[in-house]
């Protein structure tokens, strides 16, 4: 399920802020290559026992992406219901409470990237 998320998609900086940044909020650079990384914040449904990932796609705008000088911006976020046994189900409802926490990090994100 795609996360419309105003203000955050198109947002550019560098990798090394935007590692420090995504780590702080306990995102994870999880896939990479040279021209695109996703950052990936598991959270947990305590009621349906369920794990989700919310993931935030980058794209590199300018450099190479092993380059903490490299140009990233963000894409579309988007979130899916881990399945075994390392898969995501992106069509699967999400809980409300799943999606509060996930509009809470994605918000937190824009704003410290804004600073």
């Amino acid at each position: 399920m795609i996360i419309e998320s105003k203000g955050l998609k198109g947002m550019k900086s560098d990798l090394a802020h935007l590692d420090e940044v995504t780590s702080k909020l306990g995102f994870v650079r999880w896939q990479w290559e040279y021209t695109r990384a996703t950052y990936d914040l598991k959270i947990e449904d305590k009621t349906g026992k369920e794990n989700y990932f919310l993931r935030v796609n980058a794209r590199v705008e300018s450099g190479k992406l092993e380059s903490p000088y490299a140009v990233l911006f963000l894409e579309d976020a988007y979130i899916g219901r881990e399945t075994f046994p390392h898969g995501l189900d992106y069509n699967s409802p999400v809980p409300d409470a799943v999606m509060k926490t996930s509009s809470q990090k994605l918000s937190q994100l824009q704003q410290m990237l804004a600073e």
